[in-house]
């Protein structure tokens, strides 16, 4: 399905939040992770459960070193 991560139009094969996260080699685990679904923070609880639909837009924000 096409959907858009972080303004880039995507394809995925990914279900749901975790599955995608996971697709895209992230850290669910990892803290700091955050995710919203058409512009509606998904709850991490609730990752495994919140499915995608085609053309929904997800932005997943990560913590990065700096300095």
């Amino acid at each position: 399905m096409k959907i858009v991560l972080n303004g880039d139009p995507v394809d995925t094969a990914a279900a749901t939040v975790r599955s995608l996260l996971d697709e895209q080699g992230i850290d669910a685990e990892a803290r700091g992770v955050a995710v919203a679904v058409n512009a509606a923070v998904a709850p991490r609880g609730a990752w495994a459960e919140t499915v995608l639909a085609e053309g929904d837009a997800v932005e997943i924000v990560k913590p990065f070193r700096g300095g």
